[in-house]
């Protein structure tokens, strides 16, 4: 078998581009992936081009091979783009050696380790407020609009009757209607957690817990809105709550150490680490209680790598799963290839035509997906679908 060609497709999205990657062989045999980060396709697929040169004409099967090759080509440019580029590759390789035996990816690597993934109900009421990535989204996913707390109280009460018992919120600031917060990516950039915010993020968890009651699991996303002075004081208001985790994007695994220390609430961070090399650091330091990891922005060796050292360490990862129903198949094979996931995310709301782009829909019951059993990652990519909602600019 040979590589014959690599495509790479951009589909528009309602908050940002979804990636994805489409590997060709002599044998009929097409391996799909979703990766990277849609904001930055256009020097992402440029990268997949320029990798291509370690694919194109070569067996696919010996994945591991081709990872390391490409890695050891492009460490003068580690991680980021480079790495979100390789994780396109990689991944659709899997698929195409899954395919080839006839076995879902996570029995290549000695899964399942279970049959079915806990999720949460993610970006709760980002898609019912207006947010400086996700403007007015309610009108295209035809979202009730958060105008006041009780227009909160009424999502929550309908979520809990769809089956789900955990949700994750980012804080939504008071407004007709209720905006999120931007100042970690558009400004202000000082970061600075003030009391309204504070208020803010007591009165919305408050009332999912008042609604949910003591068997409901809430995290709340900060993102990178604050530094770590902020999110000390943020994390402590927040301790009467019982939080599943506070969630923060963060760069200094010592800065994160002193927020863990200064807190009960758990602390939950890593999404953008790629590897065990970039994980290191926060779990030698004890500076996470949960280890968030993006499958498609580093690729299913190195995830499962970093998955693994973390379970030496006694900490259970919760992948990151912003994306499309692909992303979900391939975040659900990491899942059943470790032993160590505490939940999964799940976008329960997104694009109207998520369900077109793919072949085979997860098996969704209540807040549990099904692992799923067929060759690959279980599902293909609609071709069709994909240029259909092809974004054009």
């Amino acid at each position: 078998m040979k590589v014959t060609g690599i495509e790479t497709f951009l589909v528009e999205g309602l908050s940002r581009l979804w990636l994805f990657c489409a590997i060709r062989t002599d044998e009929g045999i097409t391996g799909y992936s979703e990766f990277g980060q849609g904001q930055f396709a256009k020097g992402i697929r440029g990268l997949v081009e320029d990798l291509s040169i370690f694919i194109v004409g070569k067996d696919p099967r010996p994945v591991e091979r081709h990872y390391i090759n490409m890695a050891r080509a492009v460490q003068s440019a580690y991680g980021g783009a480079t790495w979100q580029a390789m994780a396109g590759i990689e991944l659709a390789l899997w698929d195409i050696k899954g395919k080839a035996l006839g076995v879902p990816v996570h029995e290549l690597v000695g899964g399942p380790t279970r049959d079915h993934q806990k999720t949460y109900w993610s970006h709760f009421f980002s898609y019912h407020a207006d947010n400086s990535y996700q403007i007015n989204n309610y009108e295209r996913v035809e979202r009730p609009v958060v105008r006041s707390y009780d227009d909160m109280r009424m999502i929550v009460r309908d979520a809990l009757k769809s089956g789900y018992d955990s949700f994750k919120t980012n804080i939504q600031m008071p407004g007709d209607p209720f905006k999120g917060l931007d100042q970690g990516r558009n400004g202000p950039h000082d970061q600075t957690l003030t009391r309204e915010m504070i208020d803010a993020a007591v009165a919305q968890i408050s009332m999912i817990r008042e609604e949910g009651g003591d068997n409901v699991n809430i995290a709340l996303d900060v993102n990178q809105h604050f530094k770590v002075d902020g999110h000390i004081r943020l994390a402590q208001a927040l301790e009467p709550l019982d939080l599943m985790w506070m969630e923060l994007d963060n760069l200094d695994a010592e800065s994160c150490r002193m927020l863990k220390d200064a807190t009960r609430t758990p602390i939950c961070t890593g999404e953008q680490k790629i590897g065990p090399l970039n994980y290191y650091p926060y779990l030698e330091r004890r500076a996470m209680d949960v280890m968030k990891l993006d499958l498609q922005w580093q690729g299913f060796i190195p995830a499962r790598r970093a998955a693994n050292m973390a379970e030496h360490f006694e900490v259970n990862i919760a992948p990151h799963n912003y994306g499309t129903h692909m992303s979900t198949f391939q975040t659900m094979n990491l899942c059943a290839s470790v032993t160590n996931v505490k939940i999964s995310e799940s976008d329960a709301v997104q694009d109207p035509w998520r369900d077109e782009l793919v072949t085979v829909l997860p098996d969704i019951n209540n807040d549990m997906i099904t692992i799923p059993k067929g060759p690959g990652w279980g599902t293909d990519l609609n071709e069709d679908a994909l240029k259909k909602y092809a974004h054009t600019g």
